[in-house]
């Protein structure tokens, strides 16, 4: 096939494609929101879409549905040029994507969230979702300080310590954008912002108060060792580690 992503298809292309075995559609779930004075509102986004297709590719027989693009990030309201979804908002567009994929014969669907703020609408959405369609697989990785564990790991490989690497805006999600958007990266704008351990309180200190409580600048990590080289090992190890994970938890 020419493409895997079903925006870049025409509809008998992906009916061919179902017939033919690729029942499995997999859905990046993103936000448009601050990410410190050096990236751009689209990474979480970008990220996702990314991380979605190789996930797909890894899989083998899926299909790339089209990302969602806007999340739920009140928590960054008081950055310019956020956009923010309610919680229930995301979760009935993601219950109508499964409602949808399974109306036309996608027998396993992924969510792959990146960012934080969707996890726990995710997860509610993969549970719903289960119960309306008993007959589909319904599943992804929710676990947000998990995955925020596994990318740290992948930064320390490179001496990059937890702090620095970030949860939000630091070295790896920087160096991740490095390799799919360079022109869209203010190098000249890299600083620093909260540099301090990112566990389960400072997790819901943020979610309750905002990113504000802990960064003036948006930034959670230090960019500034970050690179596009990093950024691309940094992608294929994540999409190798939800591959894993939807395998253990599926049956495909």
């Amino acid at each position: 096939m020419r493409t895997i992503r079903m925006e870049e298809m025409s509809w008998p292309e992906i009916r061919a494609a179902v017939d033919s075995g690729f029942v499995t559609a997999v859905v990046g779930v993103g936000s448009t929101e601050q990410h410190g004075p050096h990236l751009p509102t689209m990474t979480d986004a970008r990220i996702g879409d990314e991380t979605a297709e190789r996930v797909a590719r890894k899989l083998g027989h899926a299909l790339h549905a089209r990302t969602v693009e806007v999340g739920v990030s009140q928590h960054h309201l008081a950055f310019a040029g956020t956009i923010s979804l309610q919680p229930e908002t995301l979760f009935l567009i993601l219950r109508d994507y499964v409602d949808s994929l399974a109306r036309h014969g996608f027998k396993r669907i992924v969510f792959v969230p990146s960012h934080g703020g969707n996890f726990a609408t995710v997860q509610r959405a993969i549970e719903e979702s289960r119960k309306a369609h008993p007959g589909i697989e319904v599943t992804g990785y929710t676990d947000l300080l998990g995955i925020t564990a596994f990318l740290d790991g992948a930064s320390g490989a490179y001496g990059v310590p937890a702090e620095a690497a970030g949860a939000h805006a630091g070295e790896n999600e920087t160096s991740m954008m490095m390799a799919l958007e360079p022109d869209l990266v203010a190098a000249d704008r890299l600083a620093p912002g909260y540099v301090g351990p990112t566990g389960e309180a400072e997790v819901e200190l943020i979610f309750e108060k905002g990113m504000p409580a802990l960064t003036a600048n948006g930034v959670l990590g230090d960019p500034r060792a970050a690179s596009a080289e990093k950024g691309e090992e940094y992608l294929e190890r994540l999409a190798d580690f939800l591959v894993a994970d939807v395998r253990a938890t599926t049956k495909g």
